[in-house]
């Protein structure tokens, strides 16, 4: 698991809502201290602490652990979801072509990769 991840992504919930580290450790019961410690990455919050903020800021613990559970699909999928919800049918489809051609190019990528293993 990579703290510094987590933290970094509490850090930018956080700064997304325009709150201090003060006013946001205050709200989740925390010492800004130990905030700024997990924020950094130096620390792991507890559970107690881990939940206390996902319900603060009204995410799913999916959304700062997506990159480290393999279950975090849907959430993905839900992020891509929200990013583009105000976009023209137009940038819809842009987006789309974007998404498809870098899909594309992974699987060849992967073909290539496969092929240059077989070779030894």
């Amino acid at each position: 698991m990579d703290i510094t991840i987590i933290g970094s992504r509490i850090r930018e919930q956080r700064k997304t809502r325009k709150m201090s580290t003060e006013k946001f450790a205050e709200a989740v019961g925390l010492s800004t201290v130990y905030l700024g410690e997990i924020e950094r990455g130096e620390r792991v919050p507890s559970l107690k602490s881990f939940t206390a903020i996902v319900n603060y800021l009204g995410i799913s613990a999916d959304s700062l652990l997506s990159y480290e559970l393999i279950a975090a699909k849907p959430y993905v999928y839900d992020e891509i979801t929200e990013k583009t919800k105000d976009l023209t049918p137009q940038q819809l489809k842009m987006v789309k072509d974007i998404v498809f051609t870098v899909v594309d190019n992974f699987k060849a990528i992967d073909k290539h990769n496969a092929e240059l293993n077989e070779d030894y």
